[in-house]
């Protein structure tokens, strides 16, 4: 009875054992873990997805992802796929940003950004694997401009950061006198325009003629309203130096900057006559005339002629009171002169009077003046 005892005890532990063994192998499934594309098989009791990261010691941030997601129950054969987020500073076209991507490369991190031009300039090899430490890098994207070199204007796209490294580029070399607008030191954008434009000088000599100055002296040595010209003027030559500034070949500027006097410049002296004589003085001898209202006849004169007695400008009115040659003839005026302006004041106020005793001071424009 011992012996059966002893046997039914061994039997039966062996029956634990060995159905333990057959739901411990029930219960092992075998999937396949992807790290950031390092793949590996494995044989897990875990029971979902985030037990099994927990068991390989992945630690998970907001910026992973993890496919499929990490309450999915496990199952044999399933594929989990791991990729960690990588912080990448980027400097695109001068402007920084701040991203995290889960892509394995700098050329992937672009894609993601839109930047899939394959001239976009970058400071890293756009195939540089991405790891898990932070990384930064610039890019600049082509851009189409327009740049004009005297005066001749050309399309052309490029991925330089500044307008001077543009003309580096496109092998043109400024120098210290052109004009270059925006400035060598201004960030390239789209659509824009770069204008240099050549700038030189040079020295030319030429001659240049100085007018002559006239100057009126006064002499008694000739009658009043007489001229002579006692100096005949000469007008003077110059040698003058200028600096002239061409750009694109035009000239824009001109300045002088020296002056040489070849010939100087003769004034014109002009004597004018202030000879009055006895016979057309208005202070002369008053026999035979008659000098009666002479006040108010001075007061018609300076209103018609400014009180000028010998004035003829032409204008068919004569003296200072500014007969015509018919009236002045038919109230007497022969008698003293052809003209009133060739007559005395005196002998002009005699004729007035005359005219004035058959017409009164109907005659004359300035009457109000009397």
């Amino acid at each position: 009875m011992k012996n059966t005892s002893i046997f039914i005890a061994t039997a039966t532990a062996a029956a634990t054992l060995i159905g333990g063994g057959i739901a411990l192998e029930a219960a092992t499934k075998s999937v396949e873990l992807s790290l950031d594309g390092t793949t590996s098989q494995i044989n897990t009791l875990s029971g979902d997805v985030s037990e099994l990261l927990d068991s390989r010691g992945v630690e998970l941030t907001s910026h992973d992802s993890v496919v499929p997601s990490e309450g999915t129950q496990l199952v044999d054969g399933k594929t989990i796929n791991v990729r960690y987020g990588k912080k990448l500073t980027v400097t695109i076209d001068g402007k920084t940003k701040t991203i995290w991507t889960t892509k394995d490369t700098v050329g992937g991190a672009l894609a993601q950004l839109g930047i899939r031009n394959a001239d976009t300039e970058l400071s890293v090899d756009r195939s540089l694997e991405l790891g898990r430490q932070p990384l930064s890098f610039t890019a600049t994207t082509p851009k189409a401009v327009t740049v004009t070199i005297r005066g001749k204007a050309q399309k052309t796209e490029t991925t330089a950061g500044t307008v001077g490294e543009l003309l580096k580029e496109l092998k043109v070399t400024k120098s210290s006198t052109d004009k270059l607008s925006p400035a060598a030191s201004t960030p390239v954008t789209k659509d824009m325009k770069v204008t240099l434009s050549r700038v030189t000088s040079k020295t030319v000599t030429g001659k240049a003629t100085v007018a002559h100055k006239t100057v009126r002296v006064e002499t008694s040595k000739l009658a009043k309203g007489k001229t002579s010209v006692s100096v005949q003027g000469k007008d003077g030559t110059v040698s003058r130096t200028y600096k002239v500034t061409m750009t694109n070949g035009k000239e824009t500027a001109r300045t002088v900057v020296s002056t040489k006097v070849l010939t100087a410049p003769v004034t014109e002296k002009v004597l004018v006559g202030t000879h009055v004589s006895a016979s057309t003085s208005n202070t002369g001898s008053t026999a035979g005339l008659n000098l009666s209202r002479a006040a108010m006849w001075d007061r018609i004169a300076q209103c018609e002629s400014g009180g000028n007695w010998s004035i003829n400008t032409g204008n068919g009115y004569y003296g200072g009171l500014q007969f015509n040659t018919q009236t002045w003839m038919s109230a007497g005026g022969g008698k003293y002169a052809s003209r009133p302006d060739r007559a005395s004041r005196a002998q002009q106020i005699t004729i007035a009077n005359n005219l004035y005793a058959s017409r009164g001071l109907q005659p004359w424009g300035c009457a109000h003046a009397a």
